[in-house]
């Protein structure tokens, strides 16, 4: 008869503190890498990414999440090492959570992009070590599931996404980019983009992102109707709505159409554009935005362009200064006051952040700053940061030069066309944020259901356990606050500080990193998400012709990071279940 193992509550409390942190920081570290090109690229703003991905991850973790939980990889350690005892086993994963979820604060803390599968993987083999000793690891390939193909994998993924990418961004650079009619080459060219990136991402959901619904099982026939139909359909829409959208915001250059003009569909087509459309200055504003990364002047030089997300503080600012100045300069008048007696200084100088010193902390005046900056203030900094200028902030003067003289080497094309792949590019980062939220939230929950399972019933972990809703809930919801909280202290070193983006080499970058997950998954063969995406973006960036268009520096900081997190990882949770197992008691 089953019973819960109350002696050690204190161990399921651990658990479940260490797997609410090992995913908060799978959501910082590893979701970063899903957006990061997005954001950097200014497809998307930090805040519609902090939606985006927070809806794609928690729906794709909750509904088609890994509802098995063998041992995340019982190809690394087998139940029979426990020898049938359910205490051991609830110490181990424990132990095993604890230090990847601790490993990756340290890392994300430090910008230190890694792969959340491999932490956990090795926290366990360091744990059967500790165990069973080093036999009870499968140190070989052992079918695409045992540690050596941790290592075939740090080069294995990236080379494969590199090249994909690279193929992608040659295709999309010589047959769009380059042509000078380049904006009706893309938009020729786009239901064939649609019809593939669909179709790709299609198969990622059906292969890797929902094993717990058995999709990959179909038949094949079934699967293969279910792909092409659903990439025909997607494509048909958006030929008939995107398409017209589109041609008439960047071909006439209606400045007057907006985001719910697309559901106009093909009466678009007739729409009229204003007379003044097209011309310099029309309505002060252009129907596209501006996605380069430097100002191309007529002397050669390169100017950084400013990011878009100062633009409106900075308005806001210079307007505020004005009222105030108004404010008081009719104060001044109205109470025929000496303007000296006006203390303009400290009007300027008050922080509306800062508590009132001579008001009571739980003063009105002061609960409403603590609410709005203190509280508010902390929760929403992730969707509102700048990520673009954390990438230079507290750089030396010589390596933000050295990041310009990257970003130079590199060609920036129409932004007009660049617009057009920026859709392709936000459709392709929420798909697979979907099925990494499938697959990867088992890295945190995957143990954790464990951990439950065995302190639930009192009985040693069998080959399969099924994972509560609850617990899929628990794991998607600190997924998604990680990101939302702290994942733009990854972004800041990916993105820009690798290469120049822009949409359609962040489109490129992504796709190339999904065909490889896809590809990968189907063949057995070890990849990372975050290797992944850091192949793509080195394959995309020397399609520039130019071995300076890359960080390499940035490359060795995150290659260091992946081959250091296995030997780290695994020693430390061998460690500390070693020491806590086999230390003196009574």
């Amino acid at each position: 008869m089953s019973t819960i193992l109350h002696q050690w509550d204190y161990l399921f409390a651990f658990g479940t503190i260490a797997c609410a942190l090992d995913a908060f920081n799978i959501g910082a570290n590893d979701v970063a890498n899903s957006f990061a090109t997005s954001v950097a690229s200014k497809s998307l703003t930090m805040r519609q990414a902090a939606l985006a991905a927070g809806l794609c991850e928690f729906l794709g973790a909750v509904l088609v999440g890994a509802k098995v939980a063998a041992t995340i990889k019982n190809g690394i350690i087998s139940l029979s090492s426990f020898e049938g005892n359910a205490g051991v086993q609830l110490l181990a994963f424990t132990c095993a959570l604890s230090v990847s979820a601790g490993w990756l604060m340290f890392c994300t803390k430090h910008s230190w992009p890694v792969s959340t599968t491999y932490s956990i993987v090795s926290a366990l083999a360091g744990v059967g070590v500790a165990v069973a000793g080093a036999d009870s690891v499968q140190w070989g390939w052992n079918g695409g599931k045992g540690l050596g193909t941790i290592f075939a994998g740090f080069i294995m993924a990236p080379g494969i996404a590199a090249v994909f990418g690279a193929i992608l961004f040659l295709f999309t650079k010589y047959v769009v980019l380059v042509r000078k009619d380049s904006i009706h080459m893309a938009l020729y060219t786009s239901p064939l983009y649609f019809f593939l990136v669909t179709a790709v991402l299609t198969m990622s959901i059906v292969y890797k992102g929902s094993p717990s619904l058995n999709l990959d099982e179909l038949p094949e026939p079934t699967v293969v109707a279910a792909i092409v139909g659903t990439a025909a359909v997607v494509t048909a829409l958006a030929m008939l709505f995107w398409l017209p959208y589109v041609h008439a915001k960047v071909v006439k250059k209606d400045y007057t159409i907006r985001w719910f003009h697309l559901f106009y569909g093909p009466m678009l087509w007739k729409r009229q554009a204003p007379a003044d459309a097209g011309q310099i200055g029309a309505a002060g504003v252009s129907t596209v935005p501006d996605y380069r990364v430097y100002n191309d002047d007529e002397d050669g030089t390169h100017d950084p362009v400013v990011s878009s997300c100062e633009f409106p503080a900075s308005a806001e600012i210079q307007s505020a200064e004005n009222v105030k100045e108004k404010d008081i300069e009719g104060s001044a008048e109205s109470h025929s006051l000496p303007r000296a007696e006006v203390p303009l200084a400290a009007v300027e100088t008050k922080d509306p952040s800062e508590l009132d010193p001579e008001q009571d902390w739980w003063s009105k005046d002061n609960l409403k700053v603590i609410l709005r900056y203190k509280i508010l203030g902390v929760l929403t900094h992730g969707m509102t940061v700048d990520v673009h200028s954390l990438q230079t902030e507290g750089t030396s003067k010589a390596e933000v030069t050295r990041l310009e003289a990257m970003h130079a080497t590199a060609k920036q094309y129409s932004n007009e066309t660049e617009h057009l792949y920026s859709f392709l590019q936000v459709l392709t980062a929420c798909t697979a944020s979907f099925a990494h939220g499938a697959n990867d939230v088992a890295n945190a929950i995957g143990p954790y259901s464990a951990i439950y399972s065995i302190w639930r019933t009192g009985q040693p972990l069998t080959a399969t356990t099924d994972t509560p809703v609850w617990i899929l809930v628990f794991g998607a919801s600190f997924l998604v606050i990680g990101f939302v909280l702290y994942g733009y202290n990854i972004m800041r070193v990916l993105g820009n500080r690798l290469t120049l983006q822009s949409p359609s080499r962040g489109f490129c970058m992504e796709l190339g990193a999904a065909i490889t997950v896809l590809l990968a998954s189907q063949y057995g063969l070890p990849v990372s998400s975050t290797m992944c995406i850091t192949g793509a973006t080195l394959g995309v960036a020397l399609c520039n012709g130019d071995l300076r268009a890359f960080n390499w520096r940035g490359l060795a900081w995150i290659v260091t990071g992946w081959v250091v997190t296995v030997p780290v990882v695994g020693t430390i949770a061998g460690c500390l279940t070693a020491v806590i197992l086999y230390a003196p008691h009574w």
